[in-house]
């Protein structure tokens, strides 16, 4: 598809997620876009003359295919292993339904690649959720994107519809520290907000640069242009 500042068709999965949910909202009020096509599993809860949604099943995507056109590919899926409920489960949600809907896009012409991975991700990772994160970047780096973007958020901030007491905790803690030293000892493990992911994934999908492009955490935040100080820690 051509190259486009404007009038722009934004494609994304996982829109129900913490990232996918906000890409979705800003997405419907980004002046670029004219369209957002939203698949998932189930009907979103919202309603916007721009959205048009496809209700999917993820194990028959190439029957989809026809639906994948656009210029940029938003990439938000993602689940836990206790989500899941095994490994297979796991794989089959971050790895291959991301990687089939990229390829697909891909082959249909999709300019920009703009996919949520994580910190650590790493092919040969000993921890299984890093080394499929790592596997799945090593794929998509193949196809023939115009740009991919990989955004490798550490702590993800934000209101959840599952309650995650962990993560919320270990959230918390990692946001003070943030903020006693600056963001200078954490670096790429800097906490994040969902909402600043999203904008620094909407940001550079506006540059139209080509090319392969990781941004870590602390890059996610210069991005989307805020500073911790900013978010509540309650």
């Amino acid at each position: 598809m051509e190259i486009s500042q404007h009038h722009k068709t934004a494609l994304l999965f996982g829109a129900s997620g913490l990232v996918g949910n906000q890409c979705l909202h800003q997405l419907l009020e980004h002046p670029a876009y004219h369209k957002v096509i939203s698949f998932g599993r189930r009907k979103l809860d919202v309603e916007h003359p721009q959205l048009e949604q496809h209700v999917i099943d993820f194990s028959r995507l190439e029957e989809y295919a026809p639906l994948l056109k656009g210029h940029d590919l938003y990439s938000c899926l993602g689940t836990t292993m206790a989500r899941a409920g095994s490994r297979e489960a796991f794989f089959k949600v971050d790895y291959t339904y991301a990687f089939e809907s990229a390829r697909l896009a891909a082959a249909n012409g999709v300019n920009q690649l703009l996919l949520v991975s994580a910190v650590g991700a790493d092919p040969d990772a000993l921890f299984f959720y890093s080394r499929v994160k790592g596997e799945l970047e090593s794929a998509v780096k193949k196809l023939p994107f115009w740009a991919i973007h990989l955004f490798q958020p550490s702590v993800l901030l934000g209101d959840r519809r599952e309650s995650r007491l962990a993560e919320q905790l270990g959230g918390r803690l990692a946001l003070g520290l943030d903020r006693l030293t600056g963001g200078e000892l954490l670096g790429k493990y800097r906490p994040v907000e969902a909402a600043q992911v999203a904008r620094a994934m909407i940001h550079v999908a506006q540059r139209l640069e080509g090319g392969l492009f990781v941004y870590p955490s602390d890059e996610i935040l210069a991005l989307a242009g805020q500073d911790n100080k900013d978010i509540s820690i309650t």
